[in-house]
C-alpha cells in the first residue's frame, strides 16, 4: 500500500495494533499489520520474557514496544520507595475507595495490605531500565506515550536505527514532540481509552496534519477508530495511517477478563467516562458505578500521578478476580480503559479476521469515495 507508514515500518497495510497482550501483537504483524506491544505493566525482566516469546513466534515480521515516561510527576524525583509515595496519600482517599468496595460486599481490609509499584515505569532509572530491555530485541519502533520522550530514548533510537513515535491529543504537542526529535506523531482525539486529551478525533487529525506538513514527520491518527471506513476517513484527512487500541481487547487472543470482554461487546458508544479518577491524569474508561463514585460530588479530588494509582489499582485488581469467579459487586464495578469506539464492538473475532476486515472496509470507504467523483 501506498503509505509512508508502510514503507517506514515495512508493512502491507498502515493498521498499528497497540495492545499489553503479547499474541495480539504477534497475529497482527502476521497479517500485514503493525503490532506494538504495550510495557507500561511490566517491568524488566517480565517485558524481557514477552519480548523473547514474541521474537520466537513473529516469523521475522516487524513490531514495536510502547512504555510510558511520563514528563512530570508528582513525588518521584528523586526516585522514592513506593512506600513512601504512598504515605503522600490522605487517607480519606483510601477509605473513599474501600468504601465503594464494602457498598457491593467486597470485603476491602486486605486491599492496601500489599503496596502497589508504581516504580517499574514512572521513574527516570525505571523507565531506562525498561528502554534497555527493549532495545536489546528487533524492534522497528518504540513508543512514549505520555510527553515528550526521554532524550535517552530518542538517542538510543537513533543509534540503533529504530523509529521513535509519540503520542499527543494538541497541535502544540505535536510541534513538542516533532522539535524533540521524534519521527512518528501519534494524534490521539477523545475519543481514544486510556489517556487522552479533549479534542476530538475529527478536528485533531486535520489540525495536526496540517502544522506537521511540511515537517516530512507523518501521522498517525487514534481515538475510537475501530473499523476500516474510520481509517479511510482518517488517512483522506492527512494521515499515513491509523493507531488503534481498544478494538483488540475484545479479539478472541486478547487476555481481557472475560467480564470485562462481555461489558465491552454490549456496551454503547456513550459508556465511556474520561476522568483523571483511575491514574491522576484524564484517561477514558469503561463507565461502572466504580467511576460513577468517583464522578460523584462525594468524591475526593483525584491526586496527581503516580498517587492516584496508590488508591486506585489495588481494589481493581481485586474487583477484577472477584468479578470472575461470579461475584455480583465486582461484576458491577468491573472497569478498564476503553475507548468510545467501543459501541462498534459487537462480536469477538481473531486478530487476523480484524485485520482483514479493516482492509476490507478500507477498500470499500475508498471505492464510495472514489464514486461519488464521478458522473
Amino acid at each position: 500500500m501506498n503509505s509512508a507508514i508502510c514503507d517506514l515500518l515495512d508493512i502491507e497495510f498502515p493498521l498499528i495494533a497497540f495492545s499489553h497482550c503479547r499474541d495480539v501483537v504477534v497475529e497482527v504483524s502476521k497479517a500485514g499489520g503493525f503490532g506494538v506491544l504495550g510495557a507500561a505493566r511490566y517491568n524488566a525482566s517480565t517485558l524481557e520474557k514477552e519480548l523473547s516469546w514474541i521474537d520466537e513466534h513473529i516469523d521475522g515480521k516487524p513490531y514495536g514496544v510502547d512504555l510510558i515516561a511520563p514528563t512530570s510527576m508528582a513525588g518521584t524525583e528523586p526516585i522514592q520507595p513506593t512506600k513512601k509515595i504512598k504515605k503522600q496519600v490522605p487517607q480519606e482517599y483510601f477509605d473513599f475507595a474501600s468504601g465503594i468496595l464494602e457498598r457491593h460486599d467486597i470485603d476491602s481490609t486486605d486491599v492496601y495490605v500489599t503496596d502497589f509499584d508504581s516504580n517499574s515505569f514512572l521513574t527516570q532509572d525505571g523507565a531506562a531500565s525498561i528502554i534497555d530491555v527493549a532495545f536489546g530485541h528487533p524492534i522497528k519502533l518504540i513508543a512514549n506515550a505520555l510527553g515528550v520522550p526521554p532524550p535517552y530514548m530518542i538517542d538510543l533510537g537513533k543509534e540503533k536505527g529504530v523509529l521513535t513515535a509519540a503520542l499527543i491529543g494538541t497541535r502544540e504537542h505535536a510541534i513538542k514532540q516533532v522539535e524533540a526529535g521524534v519521527n512518528i506523531v501519534v494524534a490521539s482525539g477523545t475519543e481514544a481509552g486510556g489517556h487522552c486529551g479533549d479534542v476530538s478525533t475529527l478536528v485533531l487529525i486535520p489540525e495536526v496534519c496540517s502544522v506537521l506538513k511540511d515537517s516530512g514527520v507523518p501521522v498517525l491518527a487514534a481515538g475510537g477508530i475501530v473499523t476500516g471506513g474510520q481509517m479511510a476517513a482518517c488517512m483522506a484527512m492527512g494521515a499515513a495511517g491509523v493507531w488503534t487500541g481498544s478494538v483488540w481487547l475484545t479479539c478472541a487472543e486478547s487476555d481481557t477478563p472475560p467480564v470485562l470482554k462481555e461489558k465491552m461487546l454490549q456496551a454503547s458508544s456513550r459508556e465511556t467516562v474520561r476522568s483523571r479518577s483511575r491514574t491522576g491524569k484524564h484517561s477514558r474508561q469503561l463507565r461502572s458505578p466504580w467511576t460513577d463514585a468517583w464522578e460523584s460530588n462525594a468524591a475526593p479530588k483525584p491526586l496527581a500521578m503516580p498517587l492516584q494509582s496508590q488508591v486506585t489499582e489495588n481494589p481493581l485488581a481485586k474487583v477484577t478476580k472477584l468479578a470472575e469467579i461470579g461475584h455480583e459487586g465486582a461484576r458491577q464495578l468491573s472497569t478498564s480503559w476503553v475507548g468510545q469506539g467501543v459501541g462498534l464492538m459487537s462480536s469477538t473475532q481473531s486478530a487476523k479476521a480484524i485485520v482483514y476486515e479493516f482492509m476490507q472496509d478500507y477498500l470499500v470507504a475508498s471505492e464510495r469515495l472514489r464514486a461519488s467523483l464521478t458522473e
